[in-house]
């Protein structure tokens, strides 16, 4: 063999090994993952689904990805979380409904404690093992002891508030159900700074944990599940001020600014309807007090959305100048439809007032929002957040289980678009495994036998690969508290027991009737006994447990303290 040969030969070997290696480490460069949850955030309380609340880092999030207008979770909060970390039924992984309401004839067995069960999986502790740090600042809500705590299911640093809710301003209880609030950090009780505010103290941790590892040359996954915009809904003057007057015409007016908003965004179909809630009081038949009041609450609750969102805009900002912006998947989404909590009236008055009064909260309307009040925003505004769909927060139709979801970043290929393809919360978590390049468990961990993963993993169709991401035929079943649905193709049939006293089913096509305007149970009936028929199945393979009767769901939070 020549020189000239031998020299040429090597340079073409060690060429093709160079390229070899470049793409081994372009294909081993595993995207970042920062999955944030909003709380009780309605369909159209962000810009790009219709919103007049100003959230420009979450518009450019959906400028930069794929929105989803028929994305469904649960309609409160523990079961939404409990489903989208592990991608298992609520019904199988612990959590058929929150343990605050949860009733002692189900809290007998094994599946209705209402805290995250040992027979599943974290994809956080799928993307641990692989190689991810992994962080988590916010609120739980998924079990209180060692062993529950995010510390314990796949997170290596954790702020953790492990209620149903708190004060955003302070290290304190929001309802009399606790004694104290339960603060955690990396598993161990918390003191909260004196500066705290929630949303801006969870970027700041996030930004904090992630910058402890900036030299590690592994990815990480951050989850943050915010407080806003549960109650209290409280925000810093200077964001509730921005939202002066804006809400004074009332929601009937704002309901349908909305409705046509998101029209035109192309959020929900040109011909869909709206119908009012039953039980939301007229606007025009208040007092003029009673419309400052409630215009106030809602320019609260618009403000406490833009400092959610100013705050993610920091956390953005940050991975630009580190260089890892363009390396994250970013997720955005909302744990269930807005809250009508009736616990404060248009006048300021309130159940909980000896309560109020023996631990110094008030209602009053000069500081609604700041340190020391105590806000809801009451029923008729939560249908402005939820507009243009049908009731709200614990509530079975559209304005408790459809909430936005946008995400970005690499591996989702439409930037910019929108989609009404019907995706489910247990969908989410074999999706996120994907994407981060990592195997799901297959109903097996550490040599354990594991609840399976029962959602849908979508990334081809992210990537544009695929045109659907469930079968028209493929049934989903769904139950809280007494409210039940199923969703099919395009169409949902639903009841809600307790929550509405309803003994009948519905029927809807909600991909051209998001509001549930049409019931078309006697226009379908062999579709309806179809889905009744598959809903009943699943119920009987999910061993859903019937409600006790006379069950009331304020009466179980507050144990007949309260009504």
């Amino acid at each position: 063999m020549s020189l000239r040969f031998k020299i040429g030969l090597d340079s073409t070997f060690f060429a093709v090994l160079f390229l070899l290696l470049v793409n081994f480490s372009k294909a081993a460069e595993r995207p970042n993952v920062v999955l944030i949850l909003a709380d009780d955030l309605g369909y159209t309380d962000i810009s790009p689904y219709g919103s007049e609340i100003n959230t420009p880092s979450i518009a450019q999030l959906a400028a930069e990805g794929l929105s989803f207008t028929n994305y469904h979770t649960a309609q409160n909060c523990g079961p939404a979380r409990a489903m989208l970390l592990t991608g298992v039924d609520s019904h199988r992984n612990g959590v058929p409904n929150i343990p605050e309401s949860i009733p002692p004839e189900q809290m007998a067995y094994d599946h209705y404690k209402g805290v995250l069960n040992d027979k599943v999986v974290t994809i956080s502790s799928l993307l641990q093992e692989s190689g991810y740090h992994t962080y988590m600042t916010g609120k739980w809500h998924l079990g209180h002891t060692p062993s529950l705590l995010p510390s314990s299911r796949g997170f290596d640093r954790t702020i953790a508030m492990a209620d149903t809710g708190a004060d955003n301003w302070e290290q304190r209880t929001y309802l009399p159900i606790y004694d104290d609030v339960s603060w955690y950090a990396d598993g161990l009780p918390h003191t909260l700074p004196d500066d705290f505010y929630s949303s801006r103290y969870f970027i700041d941790k996030t930004i904090e944990f992630i910058d402890s590892n900036g030299d590690s040359d592994k990815p990480f996954f951050a989850y943050i599940p915010f407080q806003a915009v549960h109650i209290p809904v409280q925000a810093p003057k200077e964001y509730s001020d921005k939202y002066a007057g804006v809400y004074d015409q009332g929601w009937s007016v704002m309901r349908e600014k909305r409705r046509q908003a998101a029209i035109a965004a192309g959020v929900i179909p040109s011909e869909s309807k709206i119908k009012v809630t039953p039980g939301t009081i007229d606007w025009d038949s208040m007092t003029d007090d009673q419309k400052r009041y409630d215009s106030r609450r809602m320019e609260v609750y618009a403000g406490m959305v833009e400092a959610m969102d100013f705050h993610i805009g920091r956390l953005m900002s940050y991975l630009k100048g580190v260089g890892k912006y363009e390396n994250t998947v970013f997720i955005f989404t909302s744990d269930n439809g807005a809250a009508s909590s009736p616990l404060l009236d248009s006048d300021g008055n309130s159940v909980l007032k000896n309560w109020f009064d023996s631990v110094g909260y008030n209602t009053d309307y000069e500081t609604l929002g700041e340190k020391g009040s105590w806000v809801a925003i009451g029923p008729g505004n939560a249908t402005i957040g939820n507009s243009p769909l049908l009731y709200y927060k614990f509530h079975a139709n559209e304005g408790g289980l459809r909430v936005p979801l946008i995400m970005s970043g690499p591996g989702i290929n439409r930037r910019g678009d929108l989609t009404n393809e019907f995706t489910f919360v247990t969908d989410l978590a074999p999706t996120i495994l994907s994407l981060a390049g990592v195997s799901d468990h297959q109903g097996s961990f550490n040599g354990k036998g594991v609840e399976p993963i029962i959602g849908t993993n979508f990334v081809d169709y992210l990537s544009g690969d695929e045109d659907q991401i469930h079968q028209p035929n493929e049934p989903i079943g769904y139950e809280l508290g007494g409210s039940s649905a199923l969703f099919k193709g395009d169409y949902k049939i639903v009841i809600n027991r307790f929550e509405q006293n309803e003994t009948e089913w519905h029927l809807y096509n909600i991909k051209t009737d998001p509001g549930e305007t049409t019931d078309l149970i006697n226009d379908e009936p062999q579709l309806f006994a179809e889905m009744l028929s598959d809903y009943e199945t699943w119920a009987d393979e999910n061993d859903v447990l019937p409600m006790p009767e006379g069950y009331n769901r304020g009466r179980a939070i507050f144990r007949g303290g309260f009504n």
